[in-house]
């Protein structure tokens, strides 16, 4: 059964910053890109290097979307769906985030 987990405060994150939550057995990257409620969350796993890092990746706009690049080999992924833009046969994990009363929830 899937329910939403309660990660964190908002004003934990700091705008333009991303943190990794260990919910159950799942590392899963919250990104907040901006000073507002608005958050991603996708796997904190990179699927190039095997390693535990997205969280610590750089946001950056391109094609109207919102990416994180990974710290190691530089792959981005799309927050809102954890496309991989250099290989589609790549992606992560994307999950539903929202703050309620907040507190920074995600869906699993």
């Amino acid at each position: 059964m899937s329910q939403w987990q309660t990660v964190c405060k908002l004003e934990q994150i700091l705008p333009a910053t991303g943190v990794c939550a260990l919910l159950g057995d799942k590392q899963v990257a919250i990104f907040r890109p901006r000073a507002d409620e608005q958050l991603y969350a996708i796997s904190n796993i990179d699927p190039f290097a095997e390693a535990s890092v997205l969280s610590r990746g750089i946001i950056a706009e391109h094609q109207q979307a919102l990416w994180v690049a990974s710290p190691l080999k530089k792959q981005r992924f799309r927050l809102s769906d954890g496309l991989c833009l250099e290989d589609e046969n790549y992606s992560v994990a994307a999950y539903a985030v929202r703050v309620n009363n907040g507190q920074v929830e995600v869906h699993l």
